[in-house]
């Protein structure tokens, strides 16, 4: 058999109109081509979505949610001597999954505000940049802004970062910088879509304090600002335009890393459903939810509040799951990163081919927490490290080897070289001489508080996890999704894909 001129048969099968997935028997020189679905193809196979939730994962790409679903299988294996896999996040198991390509005209590494850009507007543009191309004169309007505006849908904007953040910026402004926090609340108002909900605006009143409050701004637009968790619980579609600000307020006014939220205290699936109750209408919604505080843990290498914030966006995408059981016709559901953060690794140089995840269950509190609850105190009382020792045992679980419970935890006993990184980092934190740091320093802290950082460096070591970065990586992100028009999601493309897929499944121009 001529198994070339087979192999050419194939091939020429694959170039016919559409695009095509070849399979070439060699035995038989025989070709079963399977049909990819294409925008024209899917045309006929789904409806417009008439509720539509994005889910983006600030930070999120393979690495963190397959680390989250290995955590959930290790813990619920603990003791077994087979592994058996990990535990899927709710969208692991939605019925399609592609991947996207995150460059952005700066770099292969790129940043928040071009890629949500790129998402919410089909466009790339530069690091740092919102809405606007690679000269800052010409804006883009965003999938959003076109469904209010075209089909009158609801929108909604939810986040546990920073209402004015880049993510959630970039579907409602356009702007040079995405430090132009100021004038970014400006756009919020101005936007007019029904449903802001997460951490507080940052600069509301300008970067001199010389402005107008952006909340008595948009009051004076008809919104209605809501800053403690009793008054959102009230909340109701008959409120009109809502702005839900979380009233306990972690690092950096945003809400807290689910590793520190509080039993009785709202979580991003919380104000995902009242957002739903809030949004839902005869003529549709569109609800933009970001888990922004993986991104936040992966850049200070936390893996184990990377993990319990990815996990808390599942919980959040189960919300819209159980509103799309009751609305499968009319519903989609994607979850996708907007780029990857840190260079999140599963397997250390330290522990070769095993892995102790479970180690990280004894992670009670997330680095930031540990940064103002206790390294504060540290520098202002002169703590001796014998103490903090045993806050890093009480919070992190690594103990030194003369410590009584060292022979039943061996996996969490710090070695002599740990114990050096240990104490130097202490000794540099106590110091208070962190803002220049030389090459080797900035290795090892990057710009975050040298204790703590290598507290959360020994911790994820030993349990099999490494970071390669502080910053953003080059990683292509994943993309779920589930509902109406799902199929145009398969397969390898560039992010901007992911907005004119929107655009065609939701018939907007």
């Amino acid at each position: 058999m001529n198994w070339k001129k087979g192999l050419t048969t194939a091939l020429a099968v694959v170039t016919v109109a559409g695009t095509m997935t070849a399979y070439h028997d060699i035995m038989g020189g025989s070709v079963i081509a399977e049909a990819k679905t294409t925008s024209s193809d899917a045309a006929v196979k789904y409806k417009t979505p008439k509720y539509v939730f994005l889910f983006i994962g600030d930070g999120m790409s393979y690495p963190q949610f397959q680390a989250a679903s290995d955590y959930l299988g290790a813990v619920k294996n603990e003791g077994k001597e087979l592994v058996k896999g990990g535990e899927n996040l709710s969208f692991m198991n939605f019925p399609v999954a592609g991947s996207a390509a995150t460059y952005d005209s700066t770099s292969f590494c790129p940043d928040s505000a071009s890629t949500a850009t790129s998402i919410a507007s089909g466009e790339k543009t530069h690091s740092g940049v919102i809405n606007m191309d690679e000269t800052k004169t010409k804006s883009f309007e965003t999938i959003a802004e076109k469904l209010k505006e075209q089909k009158g849908y609801k929108v909604g904007i939810v986040t546990s970062v920073n209402l004015n953040h880049a993510t959630p910026a970039a579907f409602y402004a356009h702007q040079e910088s995405r430090k132009n926090y100021y004038e970014i609340g400006e756009e919020l108002v101005e936007s007019g879509f029904d449903y802001f909900a997460g951490g507080a605006l940052l600069k509301p009143e300008g970067n001199d304090g010389d402005k107008e409050n952006i909340y008595d701004v948009a009051e004076e637009a008809g919104y209605k600002v809501v800053t403690t968790q009793a008054e959102a619980e009230k909340l109701s579609e008959k409120d009109g335009k809502s702005i839900v600000i979380a009233e306990k307020l972690a690092d950096e006014d945003s809400i807290s890393y689910e590793n520190d939220r509080e039993t009785n205290e709202w979580a991003l699936k919380d104000y995902v459903e009242k957002g739903i109750e809030v949004l839902d209408n005869d003529k549709g919604f569109f609800m933009m939810v970001e888990g922004g505080k993986i991104d936040w843990a992966c850049h200070a290498n936390d893996a184990g509040s990377t993990i319990a914030d990815t996990v808390a966006l599942s919980d959040a995408v189960d919300v819209a799951l159980k509103f799309y059981a009751e609305h499968p016709e009319e519903t989609l559901i994607l979850v996708t990163g907007d780029h990857e953060t840190g260079g999140l690794t599963i397997g250390y140089a330290g522990t070769d081919y095993d892995t102790y995840l479970t180690n990280l269950t004894n992670q009670k509190i997330s680095y930031a927490k540990f940064d103002e609850e206790y390294v504060a105190n540290y520098k202002a009382n002169k703590t001796p490290f014998a103490d903090v020792l045993k806050d890093i045992k009480t919070n992190f679980g690594l103990m030194a080897a003369s410590d009584p419970d060292a022979a039943k935890n061996p996996k969490l006993v710090l070695t002599d070289y740990e114990m050096s990184k240990l104490k130097a980092a202490y000794e540099k934190s106590m110091s208070g001489d962190t803002a220049d740091l030389n090459q080797e320093e900035y290795v090892l802290y990057g710009s975050y508080e040298p204790l703590t950082v290598t507290i959360t460096h020994i911790l994820n070591n030993k349990s099999g996890i490494n970071f390669a970065s502080y910053a953003h990586t080059g990683l292509p992100v994943a993309v779920f999704a589930k509902g109406q028009g799902q199929e145009l999601f398969e397969g390898y493309y560039d992010n901007t894909d992911i907005y004119a897929n929107m655009a065609e499944i939701l018939k907007v121009k």
